[in-house]
């Protein structure tokens, strides 16, 4: 057996909750007038110190001030929002009052909230105003008749007072609408009391799970990743060895999801180990983050390949000094070389020299495993760069035996180390199929290592869609697709969008009655049909943007295996090449 090991030294691995982690180190008390978070919509900044007194506060709200469902330590709450300055709050205040938290995709309609929701086991939501409805149809579809009462005791809403990040008006109009009626808005719990010190965990209580955040793994419906605070102070310290934002001139921009892990740890974890200021926006649009960029600064932000193309073809990039802005750090999608030297070009014609650079991770890994150092950003575009410490990484066949490298170059890549998750929620099956006894996580992706140590990732085993850095299960949209009265077989694949860099989801669907379509005219009336039917039923990055087509039979195995592959070599000639492109 041949393990890989990072080339960075390991640092020592503290056992500690990851709010003690956060906001009780030496370091923290001689960086708490620093700035933690600034709302690019407001304007409004918290300190570092301010923030951990709220953070305390609402520990305190939460557990004795709110009139609904009571909650205690080890319970789960549930945020549901956008982007805002009460995210961060929310977050880490409920992990100070003991509480696991999962985060839930602000696009979700009621349907894919409702899953989560129970699958979960979560108390309460924490709802942002425009979001409501959602929320709000949601209970009625849990509890029935007694949406609405369950309503009043389980959803706090999460803006008002400055906190939605929205601008005056808009927040007076949520707060004047008929859904906010009888609810508590999280202010209200806020200045009523404080906890004297956060719940902490210690010993194997380390190993409690803090974040719920949902993943696909390698197939099937979306799984509860428990994430646990071990493996987020393990993740930090291992992170903090190779991005630096200790300058004291660094600036974060935040416009990439909270409620994803990427955004969850890149963003509200890691600038608080590294006290720089993180600059909240509630999404990405290019002119908003390049005023943000002039305005405040910005060293640094996190990035998507989708993102990069917009800025790279962004006309108005000119108007704007993005001189401050160093580093781009890309990660939940693939990142070509191509898009890399087209878009450094872009910022080079407008005086910004930023470095871009890719790293690799997943949901069940914490997630970065993989950074490239900036300094290779061009020597080694492409590449995910180099193992975080404390990893060690494998190259396995598809018979689970590790490759020999003389005949194999790549192997499917396993990864052993503290920031891999304790299992999928209440699925021990699924935990089992994912994680071998000893201890090995398999990633589904295959990779190979160059002779200096950096890695690279040429190819995919998964079945999963990856639109945008959010994951698409193909089995999801399969058994909706199932439900629509004309449809008696189907099959999903991921096909490549060049334009917008990233794979999109298209169906291939067997018709109950194929005769009834008689020419080509009546097929592509049916296929529009059907990517609209779905459009009403699944969050906005599960649309079927690469298509549907009418086909006689869905290939399969003789054990009843859908023959992707054939269905991907078929979509080569509908719709242009198709490169199936690994998790990143």
């Amino acid at each position: 057996m041949k393990i890989y090991n990072s080339p960075y030294p390991a640092p020592a691995l503290p056992k500690c909750s990851a709010f003690t982690y956060l906001f009780s180190r030496p370091e923290f008390h001689c960086t708490e007038h620093k700035t933690a978070f600034i709302d690019t919509v407001t304007g409004r900044a918290i300190s570092r110190g301010n923030f951990k007194a709220l953070c305390l506060q609402w520990a305190y709200g939460l557990r004795n001030e709110f009139s609904g469902l009571k909650v205690k330590r080890g319970d789960t709450v549930m945020i549901f929002s956008p982007n805002s300055i009460a995210f961060p709050l929310l977050l880490h205040g409920s992990v100070a009052a003991g509480m696991r938290v999962t985060l839930a995709n602000s696009s979700y309609v009621p349907y894919e909230l409702a899953y989560q929701y129970k699958d979960s086991n979560a108390k309460l939501v924490f709802a942002h105003p425009a979001l409501l409805p959602v929320a709000l149809k949601m209970f009625e579809e849990v509890y029935g008749a007694k949406g609405k009462e369950e309503a009043r005791k389980r959803i706090i809403v999460a803006g008002g007072d400055g906190w939605g990040s929205v601008t005056a008006e808009e927040e007076k109009r949520l707060a004047t609408t008929k859904e906010t009626e009888g609810l508590t808005w999280m202010q209200e719990l806020l200045e009523h009391g404080t906890l004297p010190c956060e719940e902490r965990f210690e010993g194997d209580q380390v190993h409690e799970t803090v974040y719920l955040c949902y993943s696909s793994g390698t197939t099937g419906r979306p799984k509860g990743v428990e994430t646990t605070h071990y493996n987020v102070t393990s993740h930090a310290q291992m992170l903090d060895q190779v991005w630096d934002l200790k300058s004291g001139k660094d600036v974060m921009l935040g416009f990439l999801p909270f409620y994803h892990i990427f955004g969850l740890t890149g963003l509200l974890h890691h600038p608080l180990i590294q006290h720089a200021p993180l600059a909240i926006m509630p999404g990405f649009h290019p002119e908003a983050c390049c005023a943000n960029i002039q305005r405040y600064k910005i060293t640094c932000m996190m990035v998507v390949p989708p993102v990069l193309v917009v800025l790279a073809n962004y006309p108005n990039l000119g108007k704007y000094d993005l001189s401050s802005l160093n580093l781009m750090i890309s990660g939940a999608a693939p990142l070509g070389g191509p898009l890399v030297k087209k878009t450094k070009e872009k910022l080079l014609s407008v005086g910004a020299t930023a470095d871009i650079v890719q790293g690799y991770g997943l949901t069940e890994t914490s997630p970065t495993t993989f950074l490239l150092p900036p300094k290779e950003c061009l020597r080694k575009v492409g590449s995910i760069g180099l193992m975080l410490p404390h990893l060690e990484a494998r190259l396995v066949n598809e018979d689970d035996v590790d490759i020999d490298e003389t005949k194999e170059p790549s192997g499917e890549l396993w990864l052993r180390g503290p920031s891999v998750m304790k299992g999928y929620l209440g699925n021990p099956s699924s935990t089992a199929n994912s994680i071998t006894p000893d201890g090995w996580f398999k990633t589904g992706d295959v990779a190979q290592v160059d002779e200096e140590g950096f890695w690279w990732i040429v190819d995919r085993r998964k079945e999963l869609i990856k639109y945008k850095g959010f994951q698409v299960p193909p089995a999801e949209l399969e058994s909706m697709l199932l439900q629509h009265p004309d449809i008696v077989d189907v099959a999903v694949i991921g096909v490549e969008s060049v334009q917008e860099a990233t794979e999109v989801p298209r169906a291939y669907v067997v018709h109950r009655d194929p005769g009834s379509l008689k020419g080509q005219r009546e097929r592509d009336v049916f296929e529009k049909e059907v990517q609209t039917w779905v459009q009403g039923k699944v969050a906005k990055h599960k649309y079927l943007r690469g298509g549907v087509a009418v086909i006689d039979v869905i290939p399969k195995s003789p054990a009843g295996k859908i023959l992707r592959r054939l269905l991907r070599d078929r979509a080569k000639t509908e719709v242009g090449a198709i490169k199936v492109k690994a998790k990143l």
